[in-house]
């Protein structure tokens, strides 16, 4: 599982998938508001006129020397849901994040959002 004390020891970190292909580098984490856990990290793709977020799971996610290990496959975390990289994740596009890795989702009780930025 991927924990880190400060998130800023890893932004900028390459994030690789299973195979040690490199997807990106990581941005910022978003944790679950209702465990308060890391849930997703968001990582930088694209050219540099075109960089744009996209989101992938941290679960089960391990840290090595200068990289976040991930354990989806690169192509499918650069299909992923993203936002531009000033952007923030709109409380309506959550489901979508889940849905686009097949994990279950739903709001707080109350209606809150799901995710966090830290």
């Amino acid at each position: 599982m991927f924990e880190a004390e400060n998130i800023r020891d890893w932004r900028g970190q390459d994030v690789v998938d299973y195979d040690g292909r490199k997807i990106g580098t990581l941005e910022s984490i978003y944790f679950d508001t209702l465990t308060d856990r890391p849930a997703f990290a968001t990582v930088t793709v694209g050219l540099p006129t075109r960089r744009r977020l996209v989101f992938v799971p941290v679960e089960k996610a391990t840290v090595g020397p200068g990289y976040v290990k991930v354990t989806y496959d690169k192509s499918l975390v650069k299909d992923a849901p993203g936002i531009d990289p000033d952007g923030e994740l709109a409380a309506e596009e959550e489901g979508a994040v889940f849905e686009h890795y097949k994990l279950p989702y739903e709001q707080g009780s109350r209606g809150e959002r799901r995710l966090g930025r830290r």
